[in-house]
């Protein structure tokens, strides 16, 4: 537990105190996370059960659907479960653990969203080399380091509000745990941690985005010189890879860029990055697939 400790429970407000409200809110998320688990689920299976998906890319995709699936598991069933009860209540040991987990899935997903960038940067700009540097080896190597970076950045964050004694309040207007609301809660200064809450935060986002834009800068720039139907299938697989990031990165940014303050926009916000993104990644990439869609077609064909 924190050190010097007297709170031993937190209590979420959610998204609403109006009963026909919470059930409503129960019934739509249970529907988003039973879509998100489906549909992402189906890709990890279409991608290790069809030898035609074998590439780098989907290497990299089939994590990521395993990502998004742990990551909004972290808080959409708790926020289904909460919206059934009238005190909506974790404690202080749950609570830290939620945001362990909440920033290990998610800077490992930010960790992946860059790998996958690079493996398109080298598809495009070096394609007779690309099963040559891609190889079997770096591929696992890269998801290795992305799933290390997120342990790195989450067992940072987690120490830091490890660190703070809460003695009161204990109530947080949001649906689950994070950095920023638990920093309102501490009963001491924390400027200074929560300096270093943005700048673990922010170096990974920043660092992440100036991988990004290098890598899209180059592609665009090696497009030129390519066949016009060359040049459309590049796009069209970048634009797909851009929309997640976006969709991903935009929300992220907002909250963990800025000053540790909370927000009541904050919990609307965090739907976006924890549950919005998650949901649209399989619709992003699978049904705008035509090898993806065409091994799901065989896959239920089999079945």
């Amino acid at each position: 537990m924190a050190a010097t400790s007297n709170v031993t429970e937190i209590i979420f407000l959610g998204f609403s105190q109006n009963w026909d409200v919470q059930k409503i809110i129960s019934v739509v998320f249970l529907l988003m996370y039973t879509a998100i688990v489906l549909g992402n689920g189906l890709i990890v299976v279409t991608i290790m059960a069809s030898k035609g998906l074998s590439s780098p890319m989907y290497f990299f995709l089939s994590y990521l659907a395993f990502v998004e699936i742990c990551y909004c598991s972290v808080t959409v069933p708790r926020l289904i479960i909460d919206s059934f009860t009238e005190r909506k209540v974790i404690s202080l040991k749950g609570c830290i653990t939620q945001i362990f987990f909440l920033h290990f899935f998610g800077g490992t997903e930010i960790f992946l969203l860059t790998v996958m960038a690079y493996d398109r940067y080298v598809a495009i700009c070096k394609p007779l080399h690309y099963t040559d540097i891609m190889n079997r080896c770096l591929c696992g190597l890269l998801v290795g380091a992305a799933w290390g970076g997120g342990l790195l950045h989450s067992a940072g964050q987690t120490f830091l509000i490890f660190q703070l004694p809460f003695c009161g309040p204990n109530i947080i207007d949001h649906y689950f745990c994070d950095v920023h609301p638990m920093l309102k809660l501490a009963s001491s200064d924390t400027f200074l941690i929560g300096l270093l809450i943005t700048a673990n935060g922010g170096s990974i986002s920043v660092i992440s985005f100036a991988v990004l834009l290098a890598s899209y800068m180059v592609i665009l720039h090696s497009l030129r010189s390519q066949t016009s139907v060359g040049r459309r299938k590049a796009l069209s697989t970048c634009a797909l890879h851009i929309m997640v990031v976006g969709l991903f990165f935009v929300p992220c940014s907002f909250v963990y860029l800025r000053p540790c303050v909370s927000l009541p926009v904050d919990k609307i916000v965090a739907v976006f990055y924890t549950v919005v993104t998650p949901l649209l990644s399989p619709i992003i990439y699978s049904f705008r697939n035509a090898e993806v869609k065409n091994a799901m077609r065989r896959l239920m064909g089999r079945k």
